[in-house]
């Protein structure tokens, strides 16, 4: 990137899909973009255009995104666990979640050359605590909130790393495996003082 993006490209870059990445705008908005290594156009049809990890960084670094899912502006965001207000848990949640996975998986088959579906994708690793919650949400997994335990996914210093906790073993081991088949490596560990279990999980790359 040569300059900061101009104000009308800001606002293309904010109206982005929040999962998929898929931009709307002038083709000279998008060309501008795609010069600059905050998107790229898709080579096949209908040849759409995509945030770059660049120009995701810079939609994350608006202040107007929210942090977490809030029902009134239609921002999707995968539980993490944890949360303070969780969002509700009924069928609309759900069908987001639905939704949001299915992006996620249409992005993969776009992104790669080869079209497959069962490995992580450049949006995936740049948003590693997100991507990994969204896996989690979508195999049916409960994450903590409020009242209830469940799976918690945080960041770690390792690079494209994340830590995932449970409540009990069998949960644990049921994340790993639904994270494996989602693409990701996972393996358990045990933190050295506290004796916590936990998964290191990594996006996979082949």
């Amino acid at each position: 990137m040569t300059r900061p993006p101009t104000a009308a490209q800001r606002r293309v870059i904010e109206a982005a899909d929040p999962v998929t990445g898929r931009l709307r705008g002038t083709e000279s908005q998008l060309a501008a973009l795609v010069r600059q290594g905050l998107a790229f156009r898709h080579p096949r049809p209908p040849h759409d255009h995509f945030l770059t990890p660049a120009g995701h960084r810079i939609r994350e670094a608006v202040p107007e995104v929210p942090a977490e899912p809030v029902a009134d502006t239609g921002v999707f965001v995968a539980r993490v666990g944890g949360e303070e207000e969780p969002p509700g848990s009924g069928p609309a949640r759900l069908r987001e979640v639905h939704s949001a996975w299915q992006g996620l998986l249409e992005l993969r088959r776009m992104t790669s050359a080869d079209g497959a579906v069962d490995r992580p994708c450049g949006w995936e690793r740049a948003h590693l605590v997100r991507a990994a919650a969204l896996a989690l949400e979508a195999a049916g997994h409960r994450p903590a909130g409020g009242d209830e335990d469940g799976y918690r996914v945080r960041a770690t210093p390792q690079p494209e790393a994340v830590a995932v906790y449970a409540p009990d073993p069998s949960t644990l081991t049921a994340c790993a495996a639904t994270l494996e088949r989602a693409g990701w490596q996972a393996g358990e560990y045990s933190e050295p003082r506290t004796g916590v279990r936990y998964l290191l999980a990594s996006p996979r790359r082949v």
